[in-house]
């Protein structure tokens, strides 16, 4: 088997246009005082508070795709900032329930709208439903065809 050219290689393209996507989304959250993961779990937990829920830091980093101890670790920075708040869970004393703070439900939106705009330029050269539908047969759980 030869090797492909970069340029002909998907999983090369990829890691670039990942590059290029994570620098836009880091440029639009600078001015809020956000880097990307605390922008992904902030709006997760905001995401999860507008639904009615109290989730655990465990919850939370299972919508976002976080490892769990790195999340932690996010999750103070976040209450440290002021836009989170954990409070142990009575039911089990072990868990955090998290609350996005008054500061952290008004920030939520607008860094999920500076990241909205970010994604729509950089896909702009893609109509939005393929490249939803792209994107989501590559996140799916590979099956075994069995």
């Amino acid at each position: 088997m030869t090797a492909l050219e970069p340029a002909a290689s998907p999983g090369f393209l990829l890691w670039h246009a990942t590059l290029r996507w994570q620098r836009g989304v880091a440029a639009a959250l600078a001015p809020l005082g956000l880097t990307h993961v605390q922008f992904v779990l902030l709006a997760c937990t905001w995401s999860l508070n507008q639904g009615g829920r109290r989730p655990n830091q465990l919850a939370v980093a299972r919508q976002a795709g976080t490892d769990v101890k790195m999340t932690s670790q996010v999750i103070r920075t976040l209450e440290q900032k002021g836009l989170v708040q954990r409070e142990v869970d009575p039911a089990d004393t072990r868990a955090r329930l998290l609350r996005v703070t008054e500061a952290g439900a008004e920030l939520a939106p607008k860094a999920i709208e500076a990241v909205e705009a970010v994604d729509a330029a950089f896909f702009a050269p893609v109509p939005a439903a393929e490249a939803v539908a792209l994107l989501s047969r590559l996140v799916a759980p590979a099956t075994d065809g069995g």
